[in-house]
């Protein structure tokens, strides 16, 4: 693909835009220029593109995918001696995850890039900021498909809601309990009907952009619930570490997570990914996540987003191309909508939807507020909270991706003259006010927010892994079809805003909210259709017929 003989002259051949680089301008008070080293993550083309068997009925082995689907080594050496040409310095490769990162002072990186790096101050933090676009060599065009991490500002937030009044420092965490206002994870397991059998075997990742955990919180919250605490590892990503310190910051997210995943998928070990809140950070983590041969996680959640309006073109592509490898490797990912009803909290005005909850190769989860009575629910609505300031359920229509094939019946509304799509495709019980009680730095407190809903079903789809025996992967072409109706209650009441619930999927709760034990058992019936079409595709592929006459010699060839 790329030159082996005659190799371009970096330094000075024509430069062309990067596609979809383009940053906006900052206009700090005050800005100086920027000093010291920078790393960024290349992002390269596939050797060639995923078929679309791979992101539907049928997965392939990693060695399937590596050999075809990763980027090509000739793409990486070319890499390499643009790095050379401008000094920089190759930390490391990965065929696999299509990355190549690239380290160098500030001045190698704006001669390499194009760009001009600057410091300016956000919120009291200065960050390292770039804007217009990316510029790289000619020959390189169509080669890089995303340059991350020339910019460190903060790319996207938590998505959780802590109950007004809920933390009242340090105490016991109390037993779980069955009441309106607050559940334990393991109650809202049984309300939405998840089988309680063990998901050994299966291991949850798990994306955080800051806080940390404790190992002494995870084992007195796992106590109280009567359970076994699981096996939970920190892998750090660019840097990023295991670092509490804050129950009001990132701390509640990474412990709402671990804990509700935790509960509801009891065996299961649990691998949190920690990286840098950048754009390189995020994609970085997911990619790493997912080409993790170590750990082997069948499902992934992510609790962290942002308006699309908020993300260049280039992150967004480099991260749901991510996403499309998880779905090709039987890899399922859930992401939280937000919690900023239908504007998703942009400045802009409108409507927005989150990413990465916005990729069509995700499972974007909403939320509903939700009340029982003993086991059995009474009410779930919409979670809408706005106009007390305690948030409401993300949701609505991509302005960048458009309608996928397996929403094409489920009535999404257009975004002005452009057919997306629909966010999100599931919900769950989200509203603080019926949150989850959770254990935060020595703390106990109720926790809402889509946070909650993306490991909830993380958890769900782990304990349907572990019972059906094979991954789930990318269930969003499934859950769209006719025979999957029963595996969610449809929630027709409330809105977030700009959309209305209604029967069937809406743009506030998706199809609705788990009735996990069908949905366990719709997996089942995939994962049997799926092996059977593996065994007769493996089959086809091994038989060899007799032939004869003078067609042989040419159907052997």
């Amino acid at each position: 693909m790329a030159p082996k003989k005659n190799l371009p002259d970096f330094t000075s051949e024509p430069r062309q835009f990067l596609a979809g680089s383009e940053k906006p301008d900052f206009r700090a008070a005050a800005e100086k220029p920027a000093t010291g080293r920078v790393s960024v993550s290349v992002i390269l083309r596939r050797k060639a593109p995923l078929p679309a068997r791979a992101l539907t009925t049928q997965r392939m082995t990693r060695s399937e995918y590596s050999r075809t689907y990763a980027a090509d080594k000739s793409d990486i050496a070319l890499v390499r001696k643009f790095a050379e040409a401008f000094r920089l310095k190759v930390a490391s490769e990965s065929p696999e995850r299509r990355t190549v990162v690239l380290t160098g002072s500030v001045s190698a990186m704006q001669k390499a890039f194009g760009v001009a790096l600057k410091l300016a101050d956000l919120d009291g933090v200065t960050y390292r900021i770039r804007e217009g676009v990316i510029q790289i060599p000619a020959s390189l065009s169509g080669i890089i498909i995303a340059v991350l991490g020339l910019d460190d500002r903060p790319q996207a937030k938590p998505h959780f809601r802590v109950l007004r009044g809920s933390l009242a420092g340090p105490r016991a965490l109390p037993a779980p309990r069955a009441t309106n206002a607050s559940y334990s994870p393991v109650q809202v397991a049984q309300l939405y009907s998840f089988p309680t059998t063990s998901a050994a075997g299966q291991t949850i990742g798990i994306i955080e952009l800051g806080g940390g955990f404790r190992t002494a919180d995870i084992t007195s919250y796992f106590k109280s619930l009567g359970q076994t605490p699981p096996t939970v590892t920190a892998v750090s990503v660019d840097g990023g570490e295991n670092t509490p310190g804050d129950p009001n910051g990132p701390d509640g997210e990474v412990m709402l997570d671990i804990e509700v995943a935790g509960a509801v998928a009891p065996g299961a070990s649990l691998v949190v990914y920690f990286a840098p809140n950048t754009d390189q950070g995020f994609i970085d983590a997911i990619s790493t996540a997912i080409h993790d041969t170590t750990h082997k996680p069948s499902v992934i959640s992510i609790s962290w987003g942002g308006p699309e309006s908020s993300w260049t073109q280039q992150s967004m592509t480099a991260l749901d191309q991510a996403c499309q490898s998880a779905a090709a490797l039987g890899v399922t990912i859930t992401a939280a909508s937000g919690d900023n009803g239908s504007s998703d909290g942009a400045t802009t005005g409108g409507n927005h939807v989150d990413f990465p909850a916005s990729s069509p190769h995700v499972l974007a989860c909403g939320g509903t507020t939700l009340a029982a009575d003993g086991s059995t629910i009474t009410s779930e609505v919409v979670w809408n909270q706005s106009s007390s300031d305690e948030g409401a359920t993300g949701g609505g229509v991509s302005t960048v991706f458009p309608l996928p094939t397996w929403q094409t019946n489920a009535g999404v509304p257009k975004a002005g003259s452009f057919a997306g799509r629909g966010v999100p495709d599931v919900s769950g019980d989200a509203d603080p006010a019926t949150g989850y009680i959770v254990r935060v730095d020595g703390q106990s407190m109720v926790i809402g927010g889509t946070s909650a809903v993306a490991p909830l079903w993380a958890g769900l789809i782990a304990v349907a892994n572990a019972q059906n025996k094979s991954t789930a992967g990318f269930l969003n072409p499934l859950i769209y079809t006719a025979k999957a109706v029963s595996s969610f209650r449809d929630i027709t009441s409330g809105d977030n805003g700009a959309f209305k619930a209604g029967p069937g999927w809406d743009a506030c709760t998706g199809l609705g909210s788990p009735n996990g034990a069908a949905l366990v058992k719709l997996l089942s019936g995939s994962t049997a259709a799926r092996k059977s079409a593996a065994k007769k595709s493996a089959k086809k592929a091994t038989k060899q017929p007799a032939r004869k006459g003078p067609g042989a010699k040419a159907a052997k060839k």
